[in-house]
């Protein structure tokens, strides 16, 4: 069960990582930068997500399971 769900995170995470990359080059995100210096809210939360997602998604595929358990 860990490595199908761990599987679903890594890839939604890579989703959401090109996403927010995609995000950070839109002309939204440059002029928030030019003002504020910082990209919109929404592609940080993509970028933050995405992040989270993947490391998620890592930790359930290389940790090791507790013996006994199924």
């Amino acid at each position: 069960m860990k490595k199908p769900l761990g599987l679903a995170l890594l890839v939604v995470g890579v989703i959401l990582l090109v996403w927010g990359l995609n995000a950070s080059d839109s002309v939204g995100s440059e002029i928030s930068r030019f003002f504020s210096g910082t990209p919109t809210d929404e592609t940080l939360w993509l970028l933050i997500g995405g992040a989270g997602a993947l490391a998620g998604g890592l930790a359930l595929l290389l940790l090791p399971t507790k013996a006994g358990s199924h």
